[in-house]
């Protein structure tokens, strides 16, 4: 079976390096593509983290990548801001390799709804580019979780219904509202990143512990019965990929594997691979 991560990040620096040892891998080229072959990963989809003005960011070829909206913790969403990236953020979507936008609500205050925001949805609708959204838990504790709760984007998805928008991470852990949302818009599909970190040495065991949190989430994907838009993603290199694809598999009844690890992230994303 053939593998798409459509939900990683991928750079430089210590931070990067920690926590890609910490699941059990090293952050260098040569070893994710390594780590790709073993686990089957025939592509990824890198969630930017770099300021929209650079216009060529220098991923491997084994990827695509979303350009990122204030994810750089430089480029700051306000009113009047916005305006400034459309040029660069335009050009980004012109490039092939860029297959969408991702936003980074909770790490920023901003609400995705917001008008101001309005340029650059309708940019993504020209060039038929879905919007990712970071939904659910967040990282640092200065972020706020107000602002990523799934429940925003009822709203945006509402407003701008000619947008496809991801839901990065289901919205975890608001499993219930990320379906109420996924249930009302058919512009709105979802990632199953970003619940696993660092390295499981016992799967057997994590299972057990786990055992509410995965009956949850299973019984929940299972009542939405929206299986051709889920797409397998491992938020790398904070998750070790074959946990990861173990855990997911756990979630999804085996006749829609090929669905949610392969095809819905090809169709969505509108790869040529």
């Amino acid at each position: 079976m053939k593998i798409i991560d459509a939900h990683l990040h991928f750079g430089r620096g210590e931070y990067f390096d920690t926590v890609a040892r910490a699941a059990g891998h090293e952050n260098t080229e040569e070893a994710l593509r390594r780590d790709f072959r073993a686990s089957n990963i025939v592509h990824g989809i890198v969630m930017g983290n770099l300021p929209v003005e650079e216009t060529s960011p220098n991923y491997p070829d084994i990827f695509h990548y979303c350009v990122g909206i204030g994810g750089d913790g430089v480029t700051e969403i306000a009113e009047g801001r916005i305006e400034k990236i459309l040029p660069a953020l335009e050009q980004h979507l012109k490039n092939e390799r860029c297959v969408g936008i991702k936003l980074y609500p909770g790490y920023h205050y901003f609400y995705i709804y917001d008008d101001m925001l309005a340029p650059v949805y309708e940019l993504a609708a020209q060039y038929k580019k879905p919007v990712a959204v970071h939904t659910g838990l967040t990282a640092t504790e200065k972020a706020l979780l107000k602002y990523a709760h799934p429940n925003v984007m009822d709203e945006a998805a509402t407003k701008f219904r000619a947008v496809h928008f991801v839901m990065c991470h289901f919205g975890e852990p608001y499993f219930t509202d990320a379906v109420a949302v996924m249930e009302k818009n058919p512009n709105v599909s979802a990632d199953l990143s970003g619940m696993l970190a660092g390295k499981i040495q016992d799967f057997e065991l994590f299972c057990t512990r786990k055992k509410f949190y995965i009956e949850q989430l299973r019984g929940w994907l299972a009542y939405l019965n929206a299986y051709d838009r889920l797409m397998f993603g491992t938020d790398w290199p904070l998750a070790n990929f074959d946990d990861y694809i173990a855990f997911t598999k756990l979630l999804i009844p085996e006749e829609h594997w090929n669905a949610v690890f392969y095809d819905n992230a090809v169709r969505i994303y509108h790869l040529h691979l």
